[in-house]
């Protein structure tokens, strides 16, 4: 992407750190990924954590008493947001999800290009991140990938992206109902494992669910989006021995 000069300061990508420090960064040069523990000692954890995201899935154990995610996403209009290193959409309250008994409200979605989320080395097109917090603080980030390898259109991403903010800074209003749910595959099988937010300050303690199915969108939606960030993803972190768990 490099974006004239747009590709800047994103507080969060994977959820909800906005505002917590002034200290820009990028995904390029030296203020990219490689830097970033060093441009501010709230981002520490970025270069320093031990359980940073994303990660490359493989070796994954099954484990039978993981239930399945409950959803409870609801319609409504939404608000598109252009922070200068992706695309956040601002939901309305009220839609949420239940993981492991916890209750977690969805508070946000963001787009990355390519994909960060690899399994068996391989990333898709794009990925699409919908973070949570449960009402004692802690996160909890759905990965949908997304891949244009069939080019069926996605509805809801159609939709949204006829408001697609160009401008860093810019924010569009999509007066239609949006169900984030439309953004999620029909197969709701995932993995888990504990990491981290994927941007500065890159906060560890995420509980992370990347659907095993990923959701088909067409080579103009790609292109749409690509068309503003060729590059707005983190590259894959050390696993560090932790455990990934798959549902049935």
């Amino acid at each position: 992407m490099r974006l004239p000069a747009l590709f800047l300061v994103f507080a969060v990508t994977a959820g909800l750190a906005a505002g917590q420090s002034t200290a820009r960064w990028d995904y390029y040069g030296k203020t990219g990924p490689l830097g970033w523990g060093r441009l501010d000692p709230a981002y520490r954890l970025c270069s320093q954590g031990k359980e940073q995201s994303p990660i490359d899935i493989h070796g994954a154990k099954l484990n039978k008493s993981l239930q399945p995610i409950e959803f409870h996403y609801m319609a409504a209009s939404a608000e598109l947001e252009n922070t200068g290193n992706t695309v956040v959409v601002h939901v309305k309250p009220g839609s949420y999800i239940v993981a492991g008994g916890v209750r977690y409200e969805l508070q946000q979605l963001d787009f990355h290009h390519p994909g960060e989320e690899a399994v068996n080395g391989k990333l898709t097109d794009m990925d699409v991140h919908l973070t949570h917090k449960s009402p004692d603080g802690k996160l909890a980030v759905l990965a949908v990938r997304l891949s244009e390898e069939r080019g069926d259109p996605n509805a809801t991403l159609a939709s949204l992206w006829q408001h697609l903010p160009t401008v860093a800074g810019k924010t569009e209003k999509d007066a239609d109902m949006i169900n984030p749910g439309g953004l999620l595959p029909g197969d709701r099988g995932y993995w888990t494992y504990t990491g981290s937010l994927t941007t500065p300050p890159c906060t560890e303690g995420v509980q992370w669910f990347v659907f095993e199915q990923p959701v088909s969108i067409s080579r103009a939606q790609l292109q749409a989006f690509a068309a503003l960030y060729r590059i707005n993803s983190r590259p894959l972190q050390d696993r560090n021995g932790r455990r990934i768990e798959a549902n049935e």
